[in-house]
């Protein structure tokens, strides 16, 4: 309604503020009831064992595995670790994303309250046909608000939050899978550097081999298949050699994708500890599996992708319900014309209005359909990555568990395999042994040296994964923090 600033106008407005703060009320107490409990995050009970079915570590510790790479001994692979999360396309692309879902979490929560605007307009004419000829200005503030009563607001703001908390646990997770690739690379450039090593020793000597050879056939006392032999084995070195410096320039070109370090620098970098695989400090593992899986981002993830579509289902049902939304607007404006000037306030509260859907051709029943699907969906996956991260843990415990029990069975053949090669190299300088003699005991003693380096190589990249396994020291207390930040940033803005 539309009235002057009058003293009836004044007690009508009163009157009609009564009326809608009555209105308010009723609709407050029916939203109360109406509104869907908060939906917690699932559990990780179901589908996880009671214990670890793999061998735990004895000496593990509990350490903080934000911090672990610290705890090597080797400072270049935590400087490489800090390198490679700064510039990482993966976690740019995860912190966009939470960015989004913060800014769709404002938007849902802002929808709950009124909205509020400005208008201003001048217009000079006739407006009827017995006001004269003039100016008309006027300026005035309008409101709408939808009230929600039946939750379907409410349901799209906890959407929102538990969407926002999932972007914020997969950036976690995603700085943790870029920490392992980073670590992983650097392990594998050390090893292969350690086999370069190995092939260029294996190489010299078969050179040395194929040279006395030639020597000692030219003097009648080899056979020329034996010269032949000697000149292929060091062939064959040679070749060896050039594809295992080549595979560890390939290493290096990954660490300098990964870390956008220039390659002189990175190689000057790296030449300290060259050839040198890092050893890590022994994780402490929790006994029970839930106390693990709890501090996984990728589970938290998940879990809140399920509570999103849990808060789906009902804003979907709730949008095939009555909706209530109220207008107001109250408006300063003045008259010029013909030598007359008027001022004045119009107000207008209302109108209180009610959308009752009566048919849309299925419309909004296809919306909840829809809706429990991606639910389904989202609880499948939650199923799966749940039993995923139980196999990730059992996997990397029994690996950690193989490469302690091989450790000592490699170290004994490499020994012994390398005492024997020296001893058949003694006899074949002494004429006491064949060449294929000789290249019987290299090729066995080369092949355990390279099993040794494969294996320590193997037993840090078990470590690497039990790391990621674990979650890489987040905590669901990360969530709760960046919350209270969000909520200080909102305040002060």
């Amino acid at each position: 309604m539309n009235a002057a600033e009058t003293p009836l106008a004044r007690r009508r407005a009163r009157s009609h503020l009564h009326h809608l703060a009555a209105s308010l009320a009723a609709a407050g107490l029916l939203a109360a009831c109406a509104g869907t409990p908060t939906q917690q995050a699932p559990g990780t009970a179901e589908g996880v064992p009671a214990q670890w079915q793999a061998p735990l570590p004895h000496q593990g510790q509990a350490t903080d595995l934000s911090r672990w790479w610290q705890q090597f001994d080797d400072p270049t692979l935590a400087q490489l670790v800090d390198a490679a999360e700064k510039v990482s396309p993966t976690l740019a692309t995860a912190r966009a994303r939470v960015e989004a879902a913060r800014a769709t979490r404002t938007a849902a929560g802002a929808a709950l309250a009124p909205t509020l605007n400005g208008t201003a307009s001048v217009v000079r004419g006739r407006q009827d046909f017995v006001t004269p000829i003039g100016t008309t200005a006027s300026a005035g503030l309008q409101a709408a608000w939808e009230l929600d009563l039946f939750g379907a607001g409410r349901a799209g703001r906890d959407a929102a939050q538990a969407r926002l908390e999932g972007a914020q646990a997969g950036w976690h997770d995603a700085r943790v899978s870029v920490a392992a690739e980073t670590a992983l690379s650097y392990v594998g450039l050390r090893a292969c550097e350690a086999l370069l090593e190995q092939t260029q020793a294996d190489a010299t000597s078969r050179a040395e081999t194929a040279r006395l050879t030639q020597l000692t056939t030219k003097a009648g006392f080899q056979a020329p298949a034996t010269e032949a032999l000697a000149r292929a084995s060091a062939a064959q070195a040679s070749a060896q050699l050039t594809a295992q410096r080549a595979q560890c320039d390939v290493n290096v070109k990954a660490l300098v994708a990964l870390t956008a370090i220039d390659e002189p620098a990175l190689r000057s970098q790296l030449a300290a500890r060259k050839a040198q695989l890092p050893q890590p400090a022994e994780i402490g593992v929790a006994a029970v599996p839930g106390e693990v899986l709890n501090q996984r981002p990728d589970l938290a993830a998940a879990s809140r992708d399920l509570i999103a579509a849990s808060a789906d289902v009902s804003q979907a049902r709730a949008q095939r319900l009555p909706r209530i939304s109220l207008n107001g607007n109250i408006t300063a404006g003045r008259f010029e014309g013909s030598g007359i000037a008027t001022n004045g306030n119009l107000w207008a509260i209302g109108p209180l209005s009610v959308s009752l859907p009566i048919f849309d051709g299925g419309t909004r029943a296809a919306n909840v359909q829809a809706a429990r699907a991606r639910y389904d969906e989202a609880s499948s996956v939650y199923r799966g990555k749940l039993r995923n991260a139980v196999r990730e843990v059992e996997e990397a415990l029994v690996q950690l568990q193989s490469t302690a029990s091989r450790n000592e069975d490699a170290r004994v053949a490499a020994e012994g395999f390398r005492a024997s090669y020296r001893a058949t190299e003694s006899r074949f300088r002494g004429g006491l042994a064949s060449l294929f003699e000789l290249e019987d005991a290299r090729r066995s003693a080369v092949q355990a040296e390279s099993q040794l380096i494969d294996l320590r190589r193997e037993r840090v990249a078990a470590w690497i994964a039990l790391y990621r396994a674990l979650g890489g020291g987040w905590t669901a207390g990360d969530l709760t923090t960046a919350a209270s930040t969000d909520t200080r940033a909102t305040q002060a803005q």
